[in-house]
């Protein structure tokens, strides 16, 4: 029996380029090991702050971004994904860099949930920042003429002091489940032919099973699409 080799660490499933962030990171939510039964491998990206990404677009990000994939393949994982929905920006840029696997985002699977649905209804998504949203960030992902409806955190007050704008390390999770759940009731009440809901911000995977219980609608988030394809590739012969 021969083993291939030319990986560094064996038994890694999942890759994550990390933003540079220190607010809490709750069970569910992508950069908590623990939300996964199966290894998962973290590169940081040291300077990468949520405000360079999403408000910023720094255009200096993309080459440590990609040192970061390509760092994780040497490593030895099987895909990779990011800390961050708004990585849908260089989603083809980091996915020509390596040979595994690449979902920079959540939004990715937008097409996907679409086609789930009727053809008379939407998918919900909810962004961290809609200012920040750009056509870009849509094509990067294929998504530039999918039917979205479009919710946003940004005018949250504590989701905006804690996650946006990094003034305190510190989350009441009973206030962030009550801001989330006021912009998800909002946008429906707007748009009752949403169908399913995709979260593109990580850091509200958390709340995931709560949203479903509460509104009786599918939610997808990048952590249930991290366990997908962590099935597809990495899978077990009986």
């Amino acid at each position: 029996m021969i083993i291939k080799g030319g990986i560094n660490i064996c038994g890694l499933t999942m890759g994550v380029i990390s933003l540079e962030s220190y607010f809490p990171k709750p069970d569910g939510h992508i950069k908590h090991p623990g939300s996964f039964d199966f290894p998962v491998f973290y590169k940081t990206v040291q300077g990468a702050t949520i405000d360079r990404l999403i408000r910023e677009r720094d255009p200096e990000l993309l080459k440590p971004f990609i040192e970061a994939a390509q760092e994780l393949e040497r490593e030895g994982v099987k895909a990779i994904t990011g800390s961050c929905g708004f990585l849908a920006l260089h989603q083809k840029e980091i996915a020509d860099a390596v040979d595994v696997p690449v979902f920079m985002s959540s939004l990715i699977q937008v097409p996907l949930v679409s086609r789930m649905l009727k053809r008379d209804q939407k998918v919900g998504v909810v962004v961290a920042n809609s200012d920040a949203l750009s056509e870009d960030h849509l094509k990067g992902v294929g998504i530039a003429d999918e039917p979205i409806v479009v919710a946003d955190m940004q005018e949250q007050k504590q989701f905006a002091e804690v996650i946006l704008r990094g003034e305190t390390n510190d989350l009441d999770m009973d206030l962030f489940e009550e801001e989330l759940c006021s912009v998800v009731q909002n946008m429906l009440d707007q748009n009752p032919d949403v169908g399913a809901v995709v979260l593109e911000c990580t850091d509200l995977s958390h709340f995931a099973p709560k949203l479903q219980a509460r509104f009786g609608l599918p939610i997808f988030d990048l952590s249930s699409l991290t366990r997908m394809v962590a099935a597809t590739v990495d899978r077990q012969i009986a």
